[in-house]
């Protein structure tokens, strides 16, 4: 049964590598009603165009592609120095191919046929890791943001943001002194997928600098945004 999990607050931005259209189709519903935007592709070389251009918070790969072999492709990752969380989704479920995965450079092992709500968790719990932390909860100055519950406080007091305010706020958070693109955030917001107005980033951050002040996040011109020094309680808010 497909559920909402009202305790995921921010949404996971999620690589689905699956040449199965029908198995894509339900896996893409379900995770979308646990707080995920999913992409999908279907082989290997797609996988590997739109983890460069889109860096998604973790990756579920199907091990059978019709291109080239998902631990294959794994290893081609880690042999490049890409970090990013990869769950194995396959049917393949002999103990020896699962600790080959886990060698490979698997973050997480999962066999079909699978509890969708126990998947969902599984992914949130590969992206707080790899951000580094034990606990749901971000700090930046007076900012605190727990993702496991969407809560966002401001010198402990509480402070309410859309599910995408949220879900930027996070991104900037988990990407100190990087400068991300407009593209690379709207991906990260809607799905490649998605169409989106000119303007629906900008709104977004407008609304973030109004509630955590204008410095929260800097204007790289040309290139696109980073997240700006520790927020100070004081005067931030308008």
């Amino acid at each position: 049964m497909l559920r909402s999990n009202p305790t995921e607050g921010v949404k996971v931005h999620v690589l689905m590598v699956e040449d199965d259209e029908l198995v894509a189709s339900g896996l893409r519903a379900g995770l979308e009603l646990h707080h995920c935007v999913v992409d999908h592709v279907r082989t290997a070389r797609e996988a590997q165009h739109a983890l460069k251009q889109f860096n998604p918070d973790v990756v579920v790969l199907d091990l059978g592609l019709p291109d080239i072999d998902g631990l294959e492709v794994l290893m081609q990752w880690r042999a490049a120095d890409v970090h990013t969380p990869v769950l194995i989704l396959t049917a393949r479920d002999a103990v020896q191919r699962r600790i080959e995965g886990l060698e490979a450079g698997a973050d997480d092992y999962v066999l079909k046929p699978f509890e969708l709500d126990e998947l969902a968790a599984r992914l949130h719990a590969l992206v707080r890791r790899a951000a580094g932390r034990v606990v749901s909860e971000i700090c930046h100055g007076d900012l605190t943001l727990r993702p496991s519950t969407g809560e966002v406080f401001l010198a402990a007091e509480p402070v309410s943001l859309s599910r995408r305010e949220l879900a930027l706020l996070e991104k900037l958070l988990n990407s100190r002194g990087v400068v991300l693109s407009e593209e690379r955030l709207k991906d990260g917001l809607y799905g490649m997928d998605t169409e989106v107005g000119s303007n629906a980033l900008n709104v977004h951050i407008h609304h973030l600098r109004q509630k955590f002040g204008k410095n929260l996040i800097i204007t790289e011109r040309g290139v696109g945004f980073r997240l700006g020094p520790p927020v100070q309680a004081t005067g931030t808010k308008t």
